[in-house]
C-alpha cells in the first residue's frame, strides 16, 4: 500500500484553489497524513527585508484565517508562505518538506496552455512526488457536506513503461484503500505509425496485438490485487490522449493516474505531452505519479 504521511496544498486563497483543498484535507484524514498549505508571493527585490517579514506575517494570518473558515474543524496542517516563481517554489517545497502527494487546481486553459504551459503542467514535469490535479466542473468524488471520498472507479493509463508501472502501484493502492473498480487502458498506436519505441515489443502490426496487450495488462496487475479489486482492461488504437479521456467520460472514471517521463523538450514543450493534454481536458482529477525524490539541503 502507498504510504502518504505529508500532503502539500498551494493555495491562492480563490474559490478555485478551494476546490484543491478540500481534496486535500479528505485525503490527508483518510491517510492520517500532515496538510502543508502553501501560499507563493512573488516580492520585490528591492523592497525593504523588514516589511517583507511583516508582509509574510499578515499573509501568514490570512491564509490560516481562510482554512479555518473554509475546512472548520481541521487539526494537523500547518501555512507555510513560499517566495519566488510558483512552479519552480512548490517544487522545491515539497522535496524540503517530504511531500508524499501535491494536490493542485489547475484553471484548465486548454490554448493558452498549449501555448506557455501552466502552473500545475510545470508541477507535474518537475516535482518531487506524485501531483494530484483537479479542476472545476469535472466529476467530483469528495463529498461537499461530509467530506467523505467517494471513490467508485480508477483509470490507469499503462505504455508498459516504468513509468505507468508506478502510475498502476497509486492507482492499485487506491483501489483497495476506498474499494473502487480498476481500470487499465493500453492505446496502441494507429496502424501506420507502429514504428513508435514504446510499442516496439509488438513486432509486426498483426491481427492478435490486441489479444497480446490485453494479456499483458492482465498480467501487469499482480494476482492478489485481482483477488482484491475488480480489475477491467481495455486495449483501444488511435492517440492515446484521446483514448483515454473518451474511456474516462463513457464509463463515468472518478480518478486518472498516468506517469510522466519528465521535463518537456523541443515540440512537446510547445504543444504538450499526452499527459499535459490529458490534463488540461479530463473529465475527472487525475493523480501525475512520479518518483520521491528528496532534498539533502539540511533543514
Amino acid at each position: 500500500m502507498i504510504t502518504i504521511e505529508h500532503i502539500l496544498c498551494p493555495t491562492d486563497l480563490s474559490p478555485e484553489s478551494d476546490e484543491a483543498l478540500r481534496y486535500a484535507m479528505a485525503l490527508g484524514r483518510a491517510y492520517k497524513a500532515k496538510l502543508l498549505i502553501c501560499y507563493c508571493q512573488e516580492y520585490d527585490l528591492v523592497a525593504d527585508p523588514e516589511a517583507e517579514m511583516h508582509a509574510g506575517v499578515a499573509l501568514s494570518d490570512d491564509v490560516a484565517a481562510h482554512v479555518s473558515k473554509l475546512l472548520p474543524g481541521i487539526e494537523n496542517w500547518e501555512s507555510i508562505i513560499l517566495e519566488g516563481e510558483p512552479a519552480v517554489a512548490i517544487t522545491q517545497e515539497a522535496a524540503k518538506g517530504r511531500a508524499d502527494l501535491i494536490v493542485m487546481e489547475s484553471r484548465r486553459r486548454p490554448r493558452a496552455a498549449a501555448l506557455l504551459g501552466s502552473t500545475a503542467e510545470a508541477v507535474c514535469h518537475n516535482a518531487p512526488c506524485p501531483v494530484l490535479v483537479i479542476h472545476q466542473r469535472e466529476r467530483e468524488w469528495v463529498d461537499r457536506e461530509t467530506r467523505e471520498i467517494e471513490l467508485r472507479r480508477i483509470l490507469v493509463a499503462h505504455d508498459f513503461s516504468g513509468h505507468s508501472d508506478l502510475a498502476l502501484s497509486y492507482g492499485i493502492s487506491f483501489a483497495r484503500k476506498f474499494s473502487a473498480e480498476l481500470h487499465l487502458i493500453h492505446v496502441l498506436p494507429p496502424r501506420d505509425e507502429t514504428e513508435t519505441p514504446g510499442h516496439a515489443w509488438f513486432g509486426p502490426y498483426e491481427d492478435n496485438v490486441f489479444q497480446l496487450a490485453e494479456s499483458r495488462l492482465e498480467k501487469a496487475v499482480p494476482p492478489e490485487d485481482h483477488r482484491e479489486c475488480k480489475v477491467y482492461t481495455d486495449v483501444q488504437e488511435g492517440r492515446p490522449f484521446h483514448g483515454v479521456r473518451e474511456y474516462a467520460k463513457d464509463n463515468d472514471i472518478d480518478l486518472i493516474c498516468m506517469g510522466v517521463r519528465g521535463e518537456r523538450e523541443g515540440l512537446k514543450a510547445m504543444i504538450g505531452s499526452n499527459t499535459d493534454r490529458v490534463l488540461r481536458r479530463a473529465p475527472c482529477p487525475v493523480l501525475i505519479a512520479r518518483p520521491h525524490l528528496r532534498s539533502t539541503a539540511s533543514s
